[in-house]
């Protein structure tokens, strides 16, 4: 990141204290960063400790004549490679939704043509709230990016998806962006997946038990949408076949929600004809072979019994299919073994490729992963990457195998 300019807008959160972190990490990886708050964040962080770190005046003010006759603020928005909105609490977000440009942050939004990468930061029932799952798909519409939120406790003492991720995971996603989006996009005539159709798959499934429980497994979804969104920017019309996730859908692709594996089989059915599949998805290996109608209680005598049956094998039954795409990849999430099991993999599946990626720790809920893509060729061992790198090299491997 040496030498690259970032434009760091700051609001008003609990969680602002994590940007002087955040900048100290960018200065130390040799970028330059400007600052911006909002009125609210200097509650939390005073405009003194980032004008520190950032060696320069930090920007609050559409209104100062000093300020903006020095820099104005269509300058100041044009003038750097990333706008990162860092927290971005729900009320810029759905601000920036909505188009409105009422103070410096929300204009410098509005009058920027450079990326914006939003890192949110708010309550648990604030994140998963409907509003803010509109504005958040809404931003991706408009071609800004939005890193999902960790999971963890809050200050206000709730748990679940919120919590401003720690800054260097936040780091490694800029850097990405950095690596990625400030590249101007191919022309028309030069994406290379233009006129192929893709289907992916991704996230968890959810087999019933009874009306309130289900088997299911620590699947985020966040690889499988990124590598959607990967294929949707190399020109591919992308169906995105999603488990039970509360992602919002990637710019550019088709996104149909399913639960259980037997949906998701469908849904994969309908999508075809392909060209390409990518089946990410984690589809549970089996389901209850008879969902209780009530729920089933506890007496204390003994266990319910669960009789189990085999889920259907989406990735093999596609390999075999008469209407099977031209490249089907396969992914395999393995805590032991990893190469070894995914060699065997694909073998008995059928499948092109398998891209094998160790799931031992936090892989399926963090922001990275490190996999090693698995051919009739050899293996590829990548480094560990931000999950939306390994898509975007992906997606470049399938666009050299089918364009």
């Amino acid at each position: 990141m040496q030498g690259k300019r970032i434009l760091l807008i700051v609001s008003g959160g609990i969680a602002a204290y994590k940007a002087l972190e955040l900048v100290r990490l960018l200065n130390r990886e040799g970028a330059q960063v400007r600052a911006v708050m909002t009125e609210s964040a200097k509650s939390f962080v005073t405009p003194l400790s980032l004008s520190v770190l950032t060696g320069d005046r930090v920007f609050g003010n559409i209104l100062d004549a000093t300020e903006e006759s020095e820099i104005g603020h269509i300058q100041l928005s044009r003038d750097a490679d990333l706008v990162v909105v860092c927290p971005a609490t729900a009320n810029l977000m759905a601000k920036a939704a909505q188009g409105l440009a009422d103070d410096l942050a929300t204009t410098l939004l509005l009058a920027t043509d450079t990326r914006v990468l939003w890192i949110p930061a708010m309550n648990v029932r604030m994140w998963h709230h409907p509003a803010t799952k509109r504005n958040v798909a809404q931003l991706s519409a408009d071609g800004a990016h939005v890193m999902s939120p960790d999971e963890g406790g809050m200050a206000c003492g709730e748990w679940g998806a919120g919590r401003l991720p720690e800054p260097p995971a936040i780091v490694d996603r800029i850097r990405s962006e950095l690596s990625a989006e400030t590249k101007l996009p191919p022309p028309e005539g030069a994406r290379p997946l233009a006129g192929k159709r893709a289907v992916v798959t991704a996230g968890p499934t959810h087999e019933p038990i009874d009306p309130v429980r289900y088997i299911a497994n620590r699947s985020s979804g966040r690889q499988g949408f990124a590598i959607a969104e990967a294929l949707a920017a190399l020109g591919a019309d992308v169906t995105l076949v999603a488990g039970p996730v509360t992602l919002p859908a990637p710019r550019n692709v088709r996104r149909i929600d399913v639960e259980s594996a037997r949906e998701m089989r469908q849904a994969v059915e309908d999508a075809l004809p392909a060209d390409i599949a990518v089946m990410v998805a984690a589809v549970a290996d089996w389901r209850v072979a008879e969902e209780a109608p009530t729920k089933l209680k506890k007496d204390g005598a003994s266990l319910p019994p669960l009789t189990l049956a085999e889920n259907p094998d989406i990735l093999a039954e596609l390999s075999m299919h008469d209407r099977r795409p031209r490249l089907v990849v396969g992914f395999a999430a393995e805590t032991d073994n990893v190469v070894d099991h995914a060699s065997a993999k694909l073998a008995r599946k059928g499948c092109d490729w398998i891209v094998a990626n160790d799931v031992s720790g936090d892989v399926m809920g963090g922001a990275d992963n490190r996999v090693h893509l698995v051919t009739a060729g050899g293996v590829e061992d990548w480094p560990d990457l931000p999950k939306s790198e390994v898509a975007r090299r992906l997606a470049d491997r399938i666009a050299k195998e089918c364009a």
